[in-house]
């Protein structure tokens, strides 16, 4: 093999095991590249893949972060990247595998912040804040890591705020130091599989309802009994902030799996958006994985 090989695209398109049949076909490992599965203790809704599922195969980037902490595309890079090296240092392929657009060009290039696309999710989590505390300690926490932004930026300037937080918590660096270009660290090929959007939405169903059937508010519940504050980053994810929000309203559990079913299909929509533009991605026809793989393998050697 010659590249780094990308399994990308969006959730229940059969990622995991693509990239495990990979692995276990060029010798590889895989890197989880996913904004939730760094968590420990978050396994239901994140589809986290079983012991069983790996089938033997080396996974790295999975259960690195206490649910409690912040987890940003920054640190994820400063775990990945060396990761990455040691993979290919052994003579070894990794296999980097997720749906998370964000942690996955971590990896593939050197920061380049200019066009540092928008997270709904980080916005999200500052308009909450500012709700429940106001313009000034909005600011703060820029004038905090952004000394310089702060300065040129008013607090009630929410908007411009809360985007240069957004870029702060993306990249780890910031606003102030921003760079448009977008330079390859690695050199890689990326396959997703190009399922029908009412096929996809279908696959998308079945994963949500196996969720909820599977104890997923029961996993929420735990991890708040544990400490985990409803406001922590890794209960953000979908999943995770309805089920919450359900709990914490008292609503109707009934009206839960369409809630969920809505918000991932939406994320689902912007992730096909987001790997489009991604450099040397190829689609693949859903088919059976052999055939799958052999077509990886005849385009990375291509």
């Amino acid at each position: 093999m010659k590249k780094l090989i990308v399994i990308c695209g969006p959730t229940a398109s059969g990622k995991t095991a693509l990239a495990v049949e990979c692995a276990r076909r060029f010798q590889g490992e895989v890197v989880s590249c996913d904004a939730y599965i760094v968590y420990r203790g978050l396994n239901i809704g994140t589809a986290k893949p079983t012991e069983e599922e790996r089938k033997g195969i080396v996974h790295h980037l999975i259960d690195v972060a206490d649910p409690r902490d912040n987890f940003s595309v920054h640190d994820f890079e400063k775990m990945a990247v060396p990761v990455v090296e040691d993979i290919l240092s052994r003579g070894k392929i990794p296999i980097l595998c997720g749906g998370s657009g964000f942690y996955m060009n971590s990896v593939l290039f050197q920061s380049g912040f200019g066009n540092t696309a928008a997270d709904p999710l980080i916005r999200a989590k500052y308009e909450a804040f500012v709700r429940e505390n106001g313009r000034e300690a909005l600011h703060a926490l820029l004038r905090k890591c952004d000394p310089e932004s702060a300065e040129v930026l008013h607090p009630n300037d929410v908007k411009r705020v809360i985007r240069a937080l957004e870029i702060y918590e993306l990249t780890g660096k910031r606003k102030s130091e921003q760079h448009d270009e977008r330079v390859p660290r690695f050199e890689y090929v990326a396959f997703a599989f190009d399922w029908p959007r009412e096929v996809l939405y279908e696959r998308i169903a079945v994963r949500t309802r196996a969720m909820l059937d599977g104890g997923l508010v029961e996993e929420v519940e735990g991890l708040l009994a544990n400490g985990v504050p409803a406001s922590a980053q890794s209960m953000q994810g979908i999943g995770y902030k309805e089920v919450v929000e359900i709990l914490k309203n008292g609503d109707n559990r009934c009206n839960m799996y369409d809630i969920i079913l809505k918000n991932t299909r939406n994320y689902a929509k912007r992730q096909v958006t987001f790997f489009k533009k991604l450099p040397n991605l190829h689609w693949l026809k859903p088919t059976d994985l052999p055939t799958a793989v052999k077509e990886i393998e005849t385009i990375n050697d291509s």
